[in-house]
């Protein structure tokens, strides 16, 4: 007997239309135990998704995917629409390298309407597709599903002003799973919905207004009376207030676990013009007791054991991130100007230990990447010490704020870039690829890269009394067998040279890839191949001194990077040597000129010939051709 049965018989959208809210239900709960038996073998986002079942279920029994468009704001929460679009049997795959997306991926299904993983974008998105459909003439609705964490981000209240003026048909969804439902309040809200959304209330404001209008002398102040005082009613019964000034029709809070009411709502919305919000409250984790009691650790969660909750595999090595928060506590300590800024992600960037010693200094800002950096810069002109804490994907939202508040007055706010490089199974739109090549070119600012957790504790020592832009990237995870080597203390902006050479070539890396070269140069060393490593730990500025001095001994320069070789570390060697006329031969290694997929780290690494044996299988092609053109310094 299938354990189950409903869902078994689910291959479309289309096939949920025919069940009764009885089914629905248990389909619902279906969906909750096979969610839960697969993320527990593959790990992903969970608490999340089960928090958004029946509003999934709700969305497709009423509408017709793709014709009707659902977008999905960040987009980990989409599992549930996935196994409904014909990949339910691909879900064992899900994150894996070669398997479906842990988000929207419109090379996936016609379904996925817009690829996301970043916050806050679906109602800009939707609000395009909406004014597109229109000019076209074409039919359908469009929907938008955000999240209350990803409404902080400021471009939702920019798509939500605009929505509003427009008048433009889009219904967004609103998945509130922090606020709990008063039953007084909903009992109140769900009835003024009802009211608000029938045609017969909406005539009825239009000719009583009409009508007192047309009464000479005391019609038009007693319209505007009655306006007032129905502003003044709404002000204190309506909940949703900020949205239907905004130019929304609000409907809600309505219980987002409640399939039947979900469904009525959602229908009567379909049936509305102009813009309208149907705000939801749901719980994370719903139905999964560890999920539902700690769900921020359920989030994102590592392959776990259902029965106990318990990750399977433990990390118990320590990571550039929980070394970070260690030492900012340690220098914050002694030093009272020290403050931490994070954006939504205070466990996940090592600070959660300082917000709890230091909860004055600490500011966690919500989803809103561009209000961290500027107000960061407020609190250096105000003459504190920032550290901003953000994931090198997350940070590139914030690019103009960098550039224009922060690097061009000069201000000493320190970046702290984690998760730089390929962060793995939440694929392209996480891998940190691209932060080397959008902040080298900004005048003012300082890039560091450590090449284990003793340089990384260094470098924020050196941090602290440096009065300028300082960014500091490091990788997901733990040291690599560099752990611990120190062979130049870090006192100044100065590379090192981790291991001399008697050939003609030098690996020059930065960050977690001066650990690949050194492992490159230990398997050449077996073949009695003898190349330089040098650690560039400084990015930006270059130490012009070394490479000057490098030039003197090696004739073949290989740079090592885990950011795109376009604009990056690489591109600013070849710059220096162009500059000086060098007769240098240079070669780039790094991420190609494409997004990454996602998959294991070291089976991504090894597919883009960025792993240790790649790297020295590479060089002995070198060391060939030179030899086949009898070429030796």
């Amino acid at each position: 007997m299938s354990t189950y049965p409903l869902l078994d018989s689910i291959n479309s959208p289309l096939d949920i239309k025919e069940l009764n809210i009885e089914q629905l239900n248990v389909l619902s709960e279906e969906i909750r135990q096979f969610i839960i038996k697969n993320v527990s073998i593959t790990g992903g986002h969970l608490a999340s998704n089960l928090g958004v079942i029946e509003i999934t279920l709700a969305l497709h029994y009423v509408f017709d995917s793709p014709f009707d468009k659902i977008i999905w704001d960040v987009g980990h929460q989409a599992y549930v629409h996935k196994i409904l679009t014909q990949r339910k049997d691909m879900f064992d795959s899900l994150r894996q390298y070669g398997g479906i997306s842990g988000f929207p991926k419109r090379s996936e299904s016609v379904h996925d309407i817009f690829e996301t993983g970043h916050s806050s974008t679906s109602i800009s998105a939707a609000l395009g597709i909406s004014r597109a459909r229109d000019i076209k003439g074409e039919k359908g609705k469009v929907i938008a599903v955000i999240g209350d964490g990803a409404l902080t981000g400021g471009m939702a209240f920019e798509a939500l002003n605009d929505a509003g003026h427009s008048k433009t048909d889009i219904i967004i969804v609103l998945n509130d799973n922090e606020m709990s439902i008063s039953r007084n309040v909903g009992a109140v809200s769900a009835h003024l919905s009802k009211i608000r959304s029938s045609p017969k209330y909406s005539r009825m404001k239009k000719d009583v207004k009409s009508f007192l209008n047309w009464i000479p002398f005391i019609g038009k102040p007693m319209a505007r009376g009655i306006e007032r005082l129905k502003n003044s009613f709404k002000y204190l019964l309506v909940p949703g207030v900020i949205f239907e000034e905004l130019g929304f029709t609000y409907m809600g809070p309505i219980d987002g676990h409640d399939i039947e009411t979900l469904i009525r709502v959602i229908k009567r919305a379909s049936n509305m013009h102009g813009p309208v919000l149907i705000h939801t409250v749901t719980k994370k984790g719903k139905g999964y007791y560890f999920a539902e009691k700690n769900p921020e650790k359920y989030h994102s969660i590592a392959p776990f054991n259902p029965c106990t909750g318990e990750v399977i595999k433990k990390n118990t090595k320590l990571t550039y991130s929980e070394v970070f928060g260690t030492k900012l506590l340690d220098i914050a300590s002694k030093n009272d100007k020290i403050v931490a800024v994070t954006a939504a992600m205070p466990e996940g960037t090592g600070l959660k230990e300082f917000k709890s010693k230091f909860p004055s200094r600490f500011f966690d800002v919500g989803i809103a990447e561009q209000h961290a950096v500027t107000m960061a810069a407020g609190l250096a002109v105000g003459g504190l010490k920032p550290y901003v804490a953000i994931y090198s994907t997350f940070l590139q939202r914030a690019y103009d704020q960098i550039l224009h508040d922060v690097c061009m007055q000069n201000l000493p706010v320190v970046f702290a870039i984690d998760r730089a490089g390929l962060v793995g199974k939440d694929g392209e739109t996480h891998q940190g690829m691209f932060d080397i090549s959008y902040l080298r070119h900004i005048p003012n600012i300082t890039i560091m890269a450590p090449k284990n957790f003793l340089e990384l504790e260094e470098m924020l020592d050196f941090s602290s009394s440096f009065n300028s832009p300082l960014a500091i990237r490091y990788p997901r995870g733990s040291d690599g067998i560099l752990e611990g080597s120190q062979a130049l203390p870090l006192n100044s902006l100065q590379w090192e040279m981790l291991k001399e050479g008697k050939s003609f070539i030098v690996l020059i890396a930065v960050g977690k890839m001066v650990d690949i070269a050194y492992q490159s140069a230990q398997i050449l060393q077996e073949e009695s191949i003898d190349v330089a490593v040098v650690n560039a730990r400084i990015i930006k500025p270059l130490d012009e001194g070394f490479l000057t001095n490098l030039a003197k001994y090696y004739d073949v320069w290989l740079t090592l990077e885990d950011n795109v070789v376009k604009g990056g570390f690489g591109s600013s060697i070849n710059e220096f040597v162009a500059q000086k006329g060098y007769n240098i031969t240079m070669i780039n290694y790094g991420l190609p000129d494409k997004f990454i997929t996602h998959g294991d780290v070291n089976t991504l690494m090894e597919n883009l010939g960025l792993d240790p044996k790649s790297i020295a299988w590479q060089i002995k092609r070198i060391i060939g051709k030179y030899e086949a053109n009898s070429y030796f310094k």
